[in-house]
């Protein structure tokens, strides 16, 4: 697939800046390569996966310390935590993964990310009246596997990884700041978990200026990390999600007759 430096720039800082937003920055990164780039759906899903390595990267780093507590610790509550919810991820997202695959028009897929955002965002407005105190160490074993059950519905284009794991958290009654790192925790081990099933799968595309990508998700990434999550705690992200699959849907329903 050839796709130039400065195409390869542009979706690394896209994915590195919309990661932290709880606006599926799976489904904007599609939007932009079906609409503007003329990327077929499978080459565009497979990249919208591997862009998510240079975040995961950048959640490593930012994160370190807690990985090599859990790496050092495997017993410890935090570490099975991860480890459960890591294993039920699977439960819905490799299904998901091959109905995700089996979509062959890129009309079809922007209706669904569509669709999926405006699900988002009404998500994402129960969690404005969620409040907790709760530790993430403190969530039971059936907390943690429907966690990651939540989890794996990510894999839909349109549905925020974030904004669907934290609110799960909060709903259960964790703490805002303990969520939001348990979210980053499981996120590592599920892009990793993609990854490997997208090569598994037989159709994995190598791309070109694919370091470009990378290293630039991976920049932008950790660079507005802190600064993205402490506006995504302000914002209503809610009615933006709502709006943008509105809109999504709007442009996309003539190629339906609509």
């Amino acid at each position: 697939m050839a796709i130039d430096a400065r195409q390869a720039a542009i979706l690394g800082a896209v994915q590195g800046v919309l990661e932290w937003l709880p606006v599926s920055s799976e489904g904007q990164s599609m939007l932009l390569m079906l609409k503007y780039l003329s990327i077929s759906v499978s080459e565009a899903f497979s990249l919208a996966i591997f862009l998510h390595l240079g975040t995961m990267f950048a959640v490593l780093l930012r994160f370190r310390r807690e990985f090599l507590h859990m790496v050092l610790n495997p017993t410890a509550k935090l570490s099975k935590l991860v480890i459960l919810a890591t294993l039920s991820t699977g439960v819905t997202a490799v299904p998901l993964f091959f109905f995700v695959k089996n979509f062959k028009s890129g009309d079809m897929v922007s209706l669904l990310i569509g669709l999926m955002l405006i699900a988002t965002g009404l998500l994402l407005r129960a969690a404005k009246t969620a409040y907790g105190r709760k530790k993430a160490e403190d969530l039971s074993g059936k907390e943690a596997f429907f966690l990651g059950l939540f989890q794996g519905l990510a894999i839909l284009p349109g549905v925020s990884r974030s904004g669907t794991t934290i609110t799960y958290l909060l709903l259960s009654g964790v703490e805002q700041g303990q969520a939001l790192i348990v979210s980053f925790l499981i996120s590592v081990p599920a892009v990793l978990g993609a990854v490997t099933l997208e090569a598994l799968s037989g159709n994995f595309v190598f791309f070109q200026n694919g370091l470009v990508m990378l290293l630039t998700s991976f920049a932008m990434g950790y660079l507005t990390m802190d600064a993205l999550l402490k506006l995504a705690k302000k914002v209503n992200f809610s009615i933006f999600c709502v709006f943008l699959g509105v809109v999504t849907i709007i442009i996309v329903a003539p190629a339906f007759g609509l």
